[in-house]
């Protein structure tokens, strides 16, 4: 698993961005995934899930994950559930120790937050179409209803798909280029071809910073590259496979 020096150095809370690695799935789904969309056999993403969450410390009944799709929506996590009561939304923000916020992705961006000193924490998925939309915004402004200051929020953006593996078509650039003018400097070029490469990363650091927020930290890993490491959706399609596995990225308070 990867965690990141800013996370780990606050007092009482466990973070971490899992790889695919350390599971018990097979195939394609190889080895560790969390996913429950998928169509691996639902006992092994259960033992994979109960994997990362002793990894962090605590047990797979105080994980909660949501149904994702790729909204703008948050929800607040008072309280446990199962993975049969997902809520539909993106991201996740809780101030209720022990309950670990679970985020899948298999090249969007997982991006975990925490405010220390209100002991507010949040997890959210940004695709391209969600950091578009606002699910970063709305994850902070969510934060602060339970007594966050984005001035002191860490953002800790994880593994996502790289600007050299991630091809765009024009129509692409221009909803960001609409947005703001400013976001034509996220692409660049593809050699050889009309096409152009987004870098989501960057994008989503210029969002955050646009919105206050206080310190962020970036993982440089490309998922679609590191095949040993991470899942990828385009990775997946490109290879014709039907299907993939998705990585957890999880943030917590201690009890």
């Amino acid at each position: 698993m990867i965690t990141v020096a800013s996370l780990a150095l606050i007092p009482g809370l466990r973070h971490a961005f899992f790889t695919r690695q350390g599971g018990v799935s097979r195939g394609i789904y190889a080895s560790r995934n969390c996913g429950y969309g998928s169509n691996d056999r639902a006992e092994d993403v259960s033992r994979n899930r109960e994997r990362c969450a002793a990894d962090l410390g605590t047990d797979s009944a105080s994980l909660v994950t949501v149904h994702q799709t790729h909204s703008d929506r948050v929800h607040r996590a008072d309280a446990a559930w199962s993975p049969a009561q997902a809520p539909k939304a993106d991201a996740l923000v809780s101030d209720r120790p022990g309950i670990a916020l679970g985020i899948l992705t298999a090249d969007c961006a997982p991006v975990l937050f925490a405010d220390p000193g209100a002991g507010v924490i949040g997890a959210a998925h940004a695709g391209w179409r969600g950091a578009l939309t606002g699910i970063l915004d709305n994850t902070l402004v969510a934060m602060e209803l339970r007594g966050a200051q984005r001035a002191h929020v860490v953002a800790a953006i994880g593994p996502r798909i790289g600007r050299e593996s991630y091809e765009v078509g024009p129509e692409f650039v221009d909803r960001f280029v609409d947005e703001d003018p400013r976001n034509e400097g996220h692409f660049t070029a593809a050699p050889g071809s009309d096409r152009m490469r987004f870098d989501i990363g960057a994008y989503i650091v210029g969002r955050l910073q646009a919105l206050g927020v206080g310190r962020i930290e970036v993982v440089d890993r490309d998922t679609y590259a590191d095949e040993g490491n991470f899942f990828s959706y385009r990775r997946a399609v490109k290879r014709g496979e039907g299907d993939y596995g998705r990585c957890l990225s999880a943030i917590m308070l201690e009890r």
